[in-house]
Parts: C-alpha cells; sequence; structure tokens
C-alpha cells in the first residue's frame, strides 16, 4: 500500500468505512430476518468483514510508520484508523451478544436500533468521501451534524426501549439479556459519532 500523494491516507478512510457500512447491513438483515440457527453462520459471515476490516488497518499502520511527511498529524491518522475499526468491531458484538445470552427472537426496538446504525455508517462514508476536501469544503459540517443527529436518535431509542423492557417485560434473564443488547446496539452509534468528532478535531485544527 503506497501512499504516493496526500489524497491517498483519506481514500483509505473511505475504504475502511465502508467496511462499517457492509458490517452495518449485515447485522440489520440478520436482525430483520433473525433465526437463532444460522446465527453461527451470521457471526462468521461478519467476522470476514471485521477481519479484512483489521487487515486494511494494520497495512495502513505499518505504512505510516514508514512515512515521513503525512496529509494530517499523524496521531489524527492513528486516532481515525482506531476509531474506524472500533465500529466495525462494535457490530460484530451485537451478533456475538445475541449468541452468547441465547436471543430466540428479536425485539422491535433493536430492528430500529441497527436501522439507525446503517444510516450512521452510511453518514461516516459520505462524510469521509469529502474529508479529503476538508480544507475548502461546505458540506462537511453538515455531514458531521448529520452524525451527530443520528446518535441522538440511538440515544432516544435506547432510553424508550429501555423503558419498554423492564415496564413489559417479565422474565428477569430476558430482561438481563436485552439490557445488554441494547447496551451494545447503543454504543455503536457513540462508535460513529467518535468518528465525526475525530474529524471534527481535525478541521479545528
Amino acid at each position: 500500500m503506497a501512499h504516493k500523494n496526500s489524497k491517498s491516507y483519506y481514500e483509505i478512510f473511505v475504504e475502511m468505512v465502508d467496511y462499517c457500512c457492509k458490517a452495518a447491513t449485515m447485522l440489520h438483515e440478520s436482525l430483520c430476518d433473525f433465526q437463532k440457527d444460522t446465527l453461527p453462520e451470521k457471526m462468521l459471515e461478519l467476522h470476514k468483514i471485521e477481519h479484512s476490516a483489521d487487515i486494511l488497518q494494520h497495512q495502513t499502520m505499518r505504512c505510516l510508520a514508514k512515512e515521513f511527511i503525512t496529509p494530517i498529524e499523524r496521531e489524527d491518522i492513528i486516532t481515525l484508523a482506531s476509531a474506524i475499526d472500533n465500529v466495525t468491531d462494535t457490530i460484530e458484538d451485537v451478533l456475538m451478544r445475541a449468541y452468547m445470552y441465547n436471543i430466540q427472537t428479536v425485539r422491535q426496538e433493536a430492528i430500529g436500533f441497527s436501522s439507525v446504525i446503517m444510516q450512521c455508517c452510511q453518514g461516516l462514508k459520505s462524510m469521509m468521501e469529502e474529508f479529503h476536501n476538508f480544507r475548502k469544503s461546505t458540506s462537511i459540517q453538515e455531514k458531521i451534524v448529520n452524525i451527530n443527529r443520528l446518535e441522538e436518535e440511538g440515544d432516544t431509542l435506547y432510553t424508550e426501549a429501555m423503558r419498554n423492557l423492564f415496564v413489559n417485560e417479565k422474565d428477569p434473564v430476558k430482561i438481563i439479556a436485552w439490557s445488554q443488547m441494547f447496551d451494545q446496539l447503543e454504543k455503536c452509534c457513540d462508535k460513529c459519532e467518535d468518528i465525526a468528532d475525530a474529524v471534527n478535531g481535525v478541521i479545528m485544527k
């Protein structure tokens, strides 16, 4: 992976976020058509996406270690690469928890959550496609604000989902399991916002 011009890292960020989008789409599809018997297969497919994202991140870090001049500060590249990788990892963890907690059926709020996560990732990709032009861009701030808005939507959904769970669910095992599931789904939205905040930090510098 050679970096012959300053746009190379920006292109890699887009590629990294594309893995987030693929993972989010697979999560959403898995929850919409949830079948506990095929969950191990879905987990394996999602892990392959996460593993490919890890390989790209490691390649980027190895190249960065050899670079003398970078388009943005070295620390910012490391922060962004790590933040993007965290999104894919956190999405994968949702299906892992569904398996560990022996989830039998999916609550409707979880599907709403996965939809928001998918929108967050699509928003991240749109933002990253504009990132290379951040010094002149007239739209990147709007894209950052959109991701912040989606994260707030996730917060609202989390509050209502948890209330509904504790008000209407009587099985204590399901309450524990779904509390953890909703925590992880909400964390996915938070991790997406971390990337938007990191990009905004680069712009502010």
